[in-house]
């Protein structure tokens, strides 16, 4: 499988108001985030899903964007300032190694990994991070496209998610996407 990161300037094109049709934010996540609640989105981009989250969590709570490209938590940081949001947002530059999250053992309630997990050359080191981050119980949204990953590719994702700790709870429908609800056990 290819581990090619999305370069920035296609970040505007993954938050075009025609993505909604598809994968719409205030249908997707809102089942799994509660106000309060601290989410760690990696991979966000330039907040398609952030903000949604962000609006979710409310003002006790908060979202903490980690993602390898300066450039797209930038952006990400002019929509969420625009939105009135930026408050709740709290970005991170990932390294290459790492996620940079050590600071948030045990802090996380929820984790959404969209579209991204198939761009990191470790996904065992990336679920290890996360499970680490993770409460215990929390649940992680998982979607993959199914256009870049396969089906053994996303059970592969999935072994590795298990061996760091996770448990599939539910297997829910994504237009276009293999997706899971994992729960930290």
């Amino acid at each position: 499988m290819s581990h090619r990161v999305c370069p920035w300037w296609l970040g505007y094109f993954l938050i075009s108001p025609i993505r909604r049709m598809r994968h719409n934010p205030r249908k997707i996540v809102p089942p799994y985030v509660k106000e309060g609640q601290t989410v760690l989105e990696p991979g966000p981009g330039m907040g398609f899903f952030t903000l949604e989250l962000a609006r979710l969590a409310g003002d006790r709570g908060r979202v903490v964007a980690v993602d390898i490209q300066a450039k797209m938590l930038e952006r990400l940081k002019r929509r969420a300032e625009k939105a009135g949001l930026l408050d709740r947002i709290e970005t991170r530059l990932a390294h290459s190694d790492s996620l940079g999250i050590a600071d948030l053992e045990g802090a996380v309630d929820f984790t959404l990994a969209f579209a991204m997990v198939h761009e990191v050359p470790d996904a065992a080191g990336l679920f290890q991070e996360i499970a680490a981050a993770s409460k215990s119980g929390a649940r992680v949204l998982l979607a993959e496209p199914k256009g870049h990953v396969k089906e053994p590719d996303f059970a592969a994702e999935l072994d590795a998610a298990k061996k760091a700790g996770f448990e599939v709870v539910e297997r829910p429908e994504i237009k276009g996407c293999l997706a899971a609800v994992l729960k930290k056990m």
